[in-house]
C-alpha cells in the first residue's frame, strides 16, 4: 500500500514522500487563490471549494481565511457555515451534516502523532475520522481531535477542547469537552434585556 492508501485506510503512515507532498502543496494554492480573492467574486470563490472540497452541498460559505490539508477528505452538507479562520487537518474523512455553523478560530484535528519520541521523530504519523451530524453549531476557539463524532443539533461552547464522542441535542463544553445538559423545550424561548421572545412565533 502506498502512504496515501494508508492514510485513507486509517493505518499508521509517513506523510513527507512525494505524493501526500504534492497533494498538500496542491491545496495550498488553491486556498491561497480562495484567501485573497475578492471578497465580493462568492461565485468564483466557491467555485474552488468545489472543485477542492470532496462534497459541499448546494448552499455553503466559508470565510476567509480557511486552511485545510488535501480538501478531498472534507465533506460538507447543505447550508453550511463556517466563520473565519477555519482550519482542518483532513488526513482522514471530515464528514459535517446540513446546517452547521462554524465559528471563529475552530480547528478540526484528523492527524495524530505517537506518543513515543523514537516513532515520532521516524514520521509516522495516523488520522482518525471526524464526523459532525446535522444542525450543530461549534463555538469559537474550539478544536475537535481525532475519531471525534458530534450528534445532531448539539452546541458545543466556545473554547473546548472535544477529546470523545458527544452526544445529539446536548449543549456541551469545556477542556476536556464534557455534556452540560440537554437541549429542550426551554430553548425555544430566547431572553434579552428582561424581554422574553419565542422566536417560532415571530413573523419578521
Amino acid at each position: 500500500m502506498t502512504s496515501k492508501e494508508k492514510m485513507i485506510a486509517g493505518e499508521p503512515y509517513i506523510a513527507s514522500g512525494d505524493e501526500l507532498f504534492k497533494e498538500r502543496q496542491h491545496a495550498k494554492v488553491e486556498l491561497q487563490k480562495f484567501n485573497l480573492m475578492d471578497p465580493t467574486k462568492i461565485k468564483a470563490r466557491n467555485k474552488i471549494l468545489k472543485q477542492l472540497l470532496g462534497k459541499t452541498g448546494q448552499r455553503f460559505f466559508f470565510e476567509p481565511p480557511f486552511l485545510c490539508d488535501y480538501g478531498y477528505n472534507i465533506e460538507v452538507g447543505e447550508n453550511f457555515y463556517a466563520n473565519y479562520n477555519l482550519t482542518i487537518l483532513d488526513c482522514a474523512k471530515v464528514s459535517i451534516g446540513d446546517d452547521v455553523m462554524i465559528a471563529p478560530n475552530v480547528s478540526l484535528f484528523t492527524a495524530g502523532h505517537p506518543v513515543d519520541a523514537d516513532l515520532r521523530v521516524a514520521g509516522w504519523e495516523f488520522a482518525l475520522p471526524i464526523t459532525i451530524g446535522n444542525r450543530v453549531w461549534i463555538g469559537g476557539q474550539t478544536v475537535i481531535n481525532p475519531g471525534v463524532t458530534i450528534g445532531d443539533n448539539t452546541v458545543i461552547g466556545s473554547g473546548s477542547v472535544v477529546t470523545k464522542d458527544i452526544p445529539a441535542n446536548v449543549v456541551a463544553a469545556g477542556n476536556p469537552c464534557r455534556v452540560i445538559r440537554e437541549i429542550g423545550e426551554q430553548d425555544k424561548i430566547y431572553y434579552a434585556k428582561g424581554r422574553k421572545f419565542d422566536l417560532h412565533e415571530e413573523k419578521s
